[in-house]
C-alpha cells in the first residue's frame, strides 16, 4: 500500500478521544464561569430543594395516613369529636425539663412524661364509650402517638427546608438533604407499623414481655400475677430451689408499663434475699447482624428516656445487687412491625439463657427478679 494512502487513512478512535477532551474542557470552563457568578451553587440548591420537597410530600402522606388510621380506630368504637381529638394529639408536645441545673432532673422528667401519658389517656377515655375494653383504648393511644410522631417529623423537615430557603442558607438545606435518608427510614418504620398495631398483633418490641410470659409458663407458680404498678404485673415462681419474681407490662394491650417502679418496690420487699436482677429487652442490631441474635451484658436493658431506667440502676446500687441484661437483636423496622419468625424463634433460647444465668449466679434459697421490658401488645400473662 502506498505511503500516501496510509497517511490519509481515518483514525476514528483518535477523533473520539479528541472530542471527549474538548467537551471536558468546555464543561469545565462553563462550570468555572457559573461558579464565578454564583450560578452553579444556585443550580445545586434547586436540585436539593426538589429532592427534599419530593420526600416532604411522602412524609406528609405518612402523617395524613397515620391520622386516618387513628380516626378509623376511633370510629370503630364510636368515639365522639374524633377530628378535634386527633388534631389535639397531633399538636401535643412535652417541654424538656431544665438541664442546666441537673438536681432532681429525673424526677422532673418523670413527672412530665407521666402527666403527658395521663393526659393522652384521659382524652381517649373522654372520647370513647365507657364499655370500650382497656386493651382497645391502649391501642388507640398508641396509634395517636404514632400520628403525633409522624406529624412532628413532617413539620420539622418542612421547617428546616423553608427556613433554609427564606434565609438563603444553602448549608442548612444541604445538611437536611444529607440526614433525610435516616429521617425517612424512621418515618417509614412508624408508618408501616400501623396495620399490625391496629390489629393488636405482637410486635418485635414485645420480645421482652414474651420472654417473661414464656418463663412464667415454664416454671412452678407460687403466687399468680398481680398488679404492682400502673399497667405492670408480677408473679412469683420457683426454679431449682430459687424464687423467681417475674415482671412484665400488663397485656395484651399496647403498653410498656412501669417496670422501674415495679422493680424498685419488689427490691424493697425482698432485698434481704435478692441475689440478682435481670432485664430482658429488644435491642437495635448492627447492620449485618442477624435478626434474633441473643446477647448478654451488664446494666439495665430498657429503652426508656431515663426515669424507669434510673430506678432500676439505683435499686441495684442501693442493695448491691448484680444487674444483668439479655437482649434480642433486631432492626428499628423489626422492632415496630409485627413480630418476625426469627424473633419468635429466639424467645425460647432467651428463656433458656435466663435460666442458665440464674443457675450460675443465684444460690439456692435466694431470689432473682426477671423483668421482660417492652411493649406487651398481643402478649397476655
Amino acid at each position: 500500500m502506498p505511503v500516501g494512502l496510509l497517511q490519509e487513512a481515518p483514525f476514528p478512535s483518535t477523533d473520539i478521544a479528541v472530542w471527549i477532551m474538548a467537551i471536558g474542557i468546555l464543561v469545565s470552563t462553563i462550570l468555572s464561569v457559573l461558579a464565578f457568578f454564583g450560578l452553579a451553587f444556585g443550580i445545586q440548591l434547586r436540585i436539593l430543594k426538589t429532592q427534599i420537597e419530593a420526600r416532604l410530600r411522602i412524609l406528609e402522606g405518612y402523617a395524613r395516613g397515620a391520622s386516618e388510621a387513628a380516626k378509623k380506630a376511633l370510629r370503630e368504637v364510636k368515639a365522639e369529636n374524633i377530628d378535634t381529638l386527633v388534631e389535639t394529639v397531633n399538636n401535643f408536645f412535652v417541654i424538656e425539663p431544665v438541664s442546666i441545673e441537673p438536681i432532681d432532673i429525673i424526677k422532673r422528667m418523670d413527672k412530665l412524661l407521666r402527666t403527658a401519658n395521663e393526659r393522652l389517656e384521659w382524652l381517649v377515655d373522654k372520647a370513647v364509650p365507657n364499655e370500650t375494653p382497656i386493651e382497645r383504648k391502649q391501642i388507640i393511644v398508641t396509634l395517636l402517638g404514632i400520628s403525633n410522631a409522624l406529624t412532628t417529623i413532617y413539620k420539622f423537615v418542612r421547617h428546616i427546608l423553608l427556613t433554609g430557603l427564606k434565609t438563603k442558607n444553602a448549608t442548612l438545606i444541604a445538611q437536611l438533604w444529607m440526614i433525610l435518608p435516616m429521617i425517612m427510614r424512621t418515618a417509614k418504620a412508624f408508618y408501616d407499623a400501623i396495620p399490625g398495631i391496629s390489629q393488636g398483633k405482637p410486635i418485635g418490641d414485645a420480645a421482652g414481655p414474651l420472654v417473661a410470659y414464656r418463663l412464667m409458663k415454664s416454671l412452678k407458680e407460687i403466687e399468680p400475677p398481680r398488679e404492682i404498678a400502673k399497667d405492670t404485673i408480677y408473679g412469683i415462681y420457683e426454679y431449682k430451689n430459687r424464687k423467681v419474681v417475674i415482671v412484665k407490662a400488663k397485656g395484651p394491650g399496647s403498653t410498656v408499663g412501669r417496670p422501674g417502679e415495679a422493680i424498685e418496690k419488689l427490691a424493697k420487699t425482698y432485698h434481704n434475699d435478692l441475689a440478682l436482677l435481670i432485664t430482658v429487652d429488644a435491642a437495635l442490631k448492627y447492620e449485618g447482624e442477624e435478626t434474633g441474635t441473643i446477647a448478654e451484658g451488664i446494666g439495665a436493658a430498657i429503652g426508656d428516656p431515663g426515669p424507669e431506667k434510673i430506678r432500676i440502676e439505683r435499686t441495684a446500687v442501693r442493695y448491691n445487687i448484680p444487674l444483668y441484661a439479655i437482649v434480642i437483636r433486631m432492626s428499628l423496622e423489626e422492632a415496630l412491625h409485627t413480630m418476625r419468625k426469627e424473633i419468635a424463634e429466639s424467645i425460647d433460647k432467651a428463656v433458656e439463657r435466663v435460666k442458665k444465668i440464674i443457675e450460675d449466679i443465684v444460690p439456692e434459697g435466694k431470689i432473682v427478679i426477671v423483668a421482660g421490658i417492652g411493649n406487651t401488645i398481643g402478649i397476655a400473662q
